[in-house]
């Protein structure tokens, strides 16, 4: 049979939709292209934010007219929206046939078979579970290839679904890691995107069970440096840390390490100190501050990206105002700004009124977006003139007649392809426009 699968939400959700492809696969399935050629079409969804689960439940609604006519056509929701509302699926979308939870990937082959012999409504939800389900296939040759060293959440910011859909922090072991890194480059990939829902707490949970947990140590920097070594890897990013586990050894490791770039996306969500103790986030904007300094000051080109949380219940214009203030004080190169929607079960739903106005949030979200524009083109209106390395990727995808690749700073650059120029080359592209959203360039001979 033929399957289609449609993401929604975050990098980690776009790499399990790629491992569970290779399950597939594996079961001796084909990937379709388009909805219309598919037998099975798996939504793989997000509940991070309200707009999102309402895009996939919009999504499947319209779906019912495919399975009338295709009636054999088999759809399943997996994921964190189908780990957080679970069999009531069924009821908001009868023509549903299967739903499977944030760690029953590897249950998902069983699932759709079941279907297409023509039972429906099965599910499959996680249940507290600590095991690592290992799914690291990888589809095609990428340069540029995401892979995941943990998952799930201890922090439980008041906000946050994430603890509640996708569990208790569980990191792979290394050796697993650096194998898997090994056989992609031996694939041809030349950069690696480390996920991990809170990263830089990778391997605490296993340091405090096995008795070496020191406050110093810091196992994701212990692992990056053994990444670090890999002949053939050019690049290594990571998101997301949080700053309460950026330690010395992390900040040392991350400005240090040479294949490690020099980009940091680390989340803020508000500048104000009595907003980050409502969202349980553990540290004060003076915290943030030092954090950015401390890789500031250690290298002489470095890049800031983060999250942002607008209309937090009880957030005032001073509140706003600390947030503001500060985003213009680190100089971020981009931004995610979202306006709060409370998250069933999360405990800012339950116990903090949402309070501020859909019009406020809406202010509040374009005066952000309004200032980041600003300071991001002016930070990429620096780099005219210059030329910098960029790793291709291959053709734009909004311009078939440019090809696009990174900076070391993860800056998108634009460019016109030069005769042998192949995917995952090292180029250096002579900087000609900027805006804020990206470079303009042309290849140095």
């Amino acid at each position: 049979m033929k399957y289609y699968i449609k993401t929604y939400g975050c990098q980690m959700n776009e790499r399990e939709s790629e491992a569970l492809a290779c399950l597939l696969d594996a079961r001796g399935h084909e990937e379709a292209f388009t909805e219309d050629e598919a037998d099975v079409i798996i939504l793989n969804t997000c509940s991070v934010r309200e707009q999102a689960e309402q895009k996939a439940i919009g999504k499947a609604g319209i779906l019912i007219r495919l399975k009338e006519k295709h009636p054999h056509l088999v759809l399943g929701i997996i994921g964190c929206m189908a780990q957080n509302r679970g069999e009531t699926l069924f009821d908001k979308i009868p023509h549903l046939d299967f739903i499977a939870g944030t760690e029953q990937l590897h249950q998902v082959p069983d699932l759709v078979e079941q279907a297409l012999a023509g039972k429906h409504h099965l599910a499959e939800l996680a249940q507290g579970e600590k095991l690592y389900h290992e799914c690291p296939g990888h589809k095609g040759e990428n340069v540029c290839a995401m892979v995941s060293i943990m998952r799930g959440c201890n922090q439980f910011c008041s906000y946050c679904i994430v603890p509640h859909t996708r569990g208790r922090e569980r990191s792979r072991q290394p050796s697993a890691i650096v194998s898997e890194v090994k056989q992609l480059v031996d694939r041809g990939t030349r950069e690696v995107l480390l996920l991990g829902q809170n990263i830089t707490a990778y391997g605490l949970v296993e340091a405090r069970e096995n008795g070496t947990y020191t406050p110093d140590i810091s196992p994701f920097a212990d692992l990056l440096a053994q990444l670090n070594e890999i002949d053939g890897l050019e690049r290594i990013r990571f998101t997301s840390p949080h700053v309460r586990f950026m330690n010395q050894r992390f900040v040392e490791a991350v400005c240090s390490l040479p294949k490690v770039c020099k980009c940091f996306h680390i989340p803020l969500q508000s500048g104000s100190d009595r907003i980050l103790k409502a969202m349980h986030r553990g540290y004060t904007a003076a915290d943030y501050l030092a954090c950015i300094q401390a890789i500031r000051s250690r290298l002489p080109e470095v890049a800031f990206s983060t999250d942002v949380i607008v209309g937090f219940p009880g957030e005032t214009e001073e509140d706003f105002e600390a947030t503001r203030s500060l985003m213009k004080q680190v100089g971020f190169d981009m931004a995610y700004i979202f306006r709060y929607s409370p998250r069933q079960g999360t405990f800012s739903e339950q116990h903090l009124p949402d309070d501020v106005t859909d019009e406020q949030k809406h202010l509040r979200n374009q005066l952000l977006l309004a200032d980041l524009e600003e300071y991001a083109s002016a930070r990429n209106a620096a780099c005219l003139g210059q030329d910098l390395e960029v790793l291709v990727e291959g053709v734009s995808k909004r311009n078939p007649d440019r090809w696009t690749g990174r900076t070391l700073l993860n800056k998108t650059c634009n460019f016109a392809p030069v005769p042998g120029l192949r995917p995952g080359d090292l180029v250096n592209i002579h900087i000609t426009a900027a805006s804020a959203n990206a470079l303009t360039g042309n290849v140095t001979l």
